[in-house]
């Protein structure tokens, strides 16, 4: 292949973590391109490759997990398609070495922006369906999910913290935890909370800290889930 973006990256090398070699190379071109950079850009094929993506992990997932019903199965593909999981799977890539941007984009920091790396993923799975059939693209989605999908804890996975403190608090038959704002300062569009979630049942009091009040309950949260081991140790002794 003649043609190179930023760091002229190894092309083959890409094809392999894909478990895919292009026919045609003029897609997977368009698949790296943004539209910062200039036509054909990948943003049809992003389109065509998010419904791809969103398939292929429910037939992987329904395929690994018979027993589970179908509102556990949407939670688990929801974590497991949402742009923080696609951006970290092309970080393995190595995406970044191909994307082809823009030199405003470029300058910006676009070569490591999560949207830009989760985009540019499904966009190659668009390609790679148009190239060489939906099998084809189902073996590359299956490459790179299964690892994690193997590695899933149906019970906990793709829940956020609050939910799971929530869920293990009603299994003691303990009250809900109490979430209070302990401070709130900035401007409205760059605010910093500090929330504590408070257990009153377990003598547990745990701050979090976040840009809004959701993010922050989620850290308290994730705090107090990391707790419950210790302190129900105690309770008991």
């Amino acid at each position: 292949m003649q043609w190179r973006n930023k760091v002229s990256g190894d092309i083959p090398r890409l094809e392999a973590a894909l478990d895919y070699r292009f026919r045609e190379q003029a897609l997977l071109r368009q698949a790296l391109t943004h539209r910062s950079f200039g036509v054909p850009h990948n943003e049809r094929l992003e389109f065509l490759g998010d419904s791809i993506l969103n398939a292929v992990t429910a037939w992987l997932l329904f395929d690994a997990f018979p027993d589970r019903s179908e509102g556990e199965l949407s939670r688990l593909r929801a974590s497991l398609v949402k742009k923080e999981t696609l951006a970290e799977l092309a970080i393995d890539l190595g995406l970044s070495e191909y994307l082809r941007l823009g030199d405003g984009e470029a300058r910006s920091g676009g070569y490591q922006r999560p949207s830009i790396l989760a985009d540019t993923l499904e966009a190659l799975f668009a390609a790679i369906c148009l190239d060489g059939g939906f099998d084809a693209a189902k073996r590359s989605v299956s490459r790179l999910l299964g690892p994690r999908i193997a590695a899933i804890d149906p019970e906990t996975h793709g829940k956020d913290s609050k939910t799971r403190l929530q869920e293990w608090l009603q299994a003691q038959r303990l009250a809900l935890p109490e979430y209070q704002i302990v401070s709130q300062h900035g401007e409205a569009h760059d605010q910093h909370f500090v929330i504590a979630c408070k257990i009153p049942a377990l003598d547990l009091i745990c701050q979090g800290e976040g840009g809004s009040r959701r993010a922050a309950e989620q850290v308290a949260a994730t705090r107090a889930l990391a707790e419950l081991p210790v302190v129900t140790k105690g309770k008991k002794s």
